[in-house]
């Protein structure tokens, strides 16, 4: 069964973490089916993507902590995946650890009325790093509480800090989410994913993120079909002929 669904219609995409009975908690599975989903939209027609969560208990608890998946930056878009196109977070209920960095990824987010954001590492002695970012995107203080205390705050404060851009009542969310990526959608998709990397340059990123968006460059050259090219071409000492891709 698939821990994450991919659906389209109108030029946007809605991925969601499909594991509301365990609420939405990151396991490997969700780690490698959440990069095939950024893939699969850079290659689609689709013009925006909204992540999301099923169910109202929880956007997503974060990483199973009983089997750790120590890849999980393969999951987060711009840093796993280099995604040219919107990003719209979509959250209800828990959102934990990397949910928070989820979140933080996304260009624009809505959360219910009931979300509850947290990042609780410090006090579990576990943490990516990827986080540290979050200081780019809110209020220096407000994220160094979050980390450092490993509290909370609900969708209003995240709201006020400029994290979410909209609050709405629970079961309002997707609707909303919704209306922008139709607006968005509707734009000059140049005139889009050229602010959208511009912004992205703009944002000062933090060691484990950029140490990510490194990594899955190298590891993209090095299972290209150029990469299998060069490698057979040595072997069969003869001339490459390299597709750029």
């Amino acid at each position: 069964m698939s821990s994450v669904t991919y659906t389209s219609r109108n030029g946007i995409a809605e991925i969601a973490i499909d594991r509301a009975d365990k609420y939405n908690i990151i396991n490997h599975d969700v780690v490698r089916e959440l990069n095939a989903a950024w893939h699969r939209f850079n290659a689609s027609d689709d013009r925006v993507a909204i992540l999301t969560g099923t169910g109202e208990r929880a956007f997503t608890a974060g990483a199973d902590l009983r089997d750790i998946p120590h890849d999980f930056w393969r999951a987060v878009p711009g840093v796993g995946v280099p995604v040219t196109k919107p990003v719209i977070a979509v959250t209800a209920g828990l959102v934990v650890g990397g949910g928070l960095v989820l979140v933080q990824m996304a260009d624009l987010a809505v959360a219910a009325d009931n979300t509850v954001l947290s990042y609780p590492e410090a006090k579990v002695g576990y943490s990516g790093g990827l986080i540290s970012s979050l200081a780019a995107r809110i209020p220096h203080k407000v994220a160094m509480e979050l980390l450092l205390v490993g509290g909370s705050i609900s969708a209003q404060r995240a709201y006020e800090a400029g994290l979410v851009n909209r609050v709405v009542p629970l079961g309002q969310q997707l609707d909303v989410a919704r209306e922008l990526a139709q607006q968005i959608a509707a734009n000059a998709p140049l005139v889009v994913g050229m602010l959208k990397d511009y912004v992205g340059q703009v944002l000062p990123k933090g060691p484990s993120e950029a140490a990510a968006i490194a990594r899955a460059r190298v590891e993209a050259v090095n299972s290209a079909e150029d990469y299998h090219e060069g490698i057979a071409a040595f072997i069969e000492k003869r001339a490459p002929q390299f597709a750029g891709r």
